[in-house]
């Protein structure tokens, strides 16, 4: 099994954590976004996205990192993607939740045109009302994970026992790390972030994207 990843993709570093910490036997194959390797063969053949993360599974070609993490957990049985009907309902809804209406307007309308040029807008005023739109988004979103998805009682998205859910949303939540966001508004995702970050793996599979995020630590962004 391979899987085709970037270090600091936001898509790739929830799986990259989940095979890590589950000991699962995987070849990790880089591709290297800096300089296009997605974008040229024979990664763009194999996946016509030009994306990462794939994985690989003797000849199955599998893109999207949630439906990775799905099919991970069922392949090996893990109870991290619960059997329940109602448990695994609940595990699918945080993830959807986290990839439309959280990652919309975090991650496409705040973190990445502050971070890439060619996420930026076309005027000054379109790029700043961009920004202005997702900040104001992304703080109703946080709110709603903070207030209502965890709350102050629960240690993991979907209660009290760590889900794929919470592999995902680490992903994209601790994306905000590459714009100085600290999260000290919303004490329960700092929490529970800090809860993710005490995983045994959580640090080498981080390390280089930690190293991006110290690398901006004394520019100026828009933060939430």
């Amino acid at each position: 099994m391979k899987l085709y990843m970037h270090p600091v993709s936001t898509g790739t570093r929830p799986v990259r954590l989940f095979i890590a910490e589950n000991n699962i036997p995987c070849e990790e194959v880089m591709v290297d976004l800096m300089t296009g390797a997605q974008r040229q063969e024979p990664y763009a053949s194999l996946n016509p996205s030009k994306l990462v993360p794939m994985l690989d599974d003797e000849g199955f070609r599998l893109t999207e990192s949630s439906a990775i993490l799905k099919y991970l957990a069922d392949k090996y049985e893990l109870p991290s993607y619960p059997r329940d009907l109602q448990q695994r309902a609940r595990v699918n809804e945080v993830m959807d939740w986290l990839n439309t209406q959280f990652y919309r307007d975090f991650g496409y309308n705040l973190v990445y045109p502050q971070l890439f040029p060619h996420h930026k807008r076309r005027s000054k005023e379109a790029h700043a009302g961009c920004i202005e739109w997702g900040k104001s988004g992304a703080r109703r979103w946080l709110e709603v994970l903070d207030q209502h998805i965890l709350g102050a009682d629960k240690a993991w998205l979907c209660g009290d026992t760590l889900t794929i859910a919470d592999y995902y949303g680490s992903g994209i939540v601790s994306l905000g790390e590459l714009i100085g966001c600290d999260f000290s508004d919303y004490p329960n995702i700092q929490r529970w972030l800090g809860n993710m970050k005490r995983l045994r793996t959580w640090g080498s599979v981080n390390e280089v994207f930690d190293g991006f995020a110290a690398g901006n630590r004394d520019k100026e962004f828009v933060r939430v």
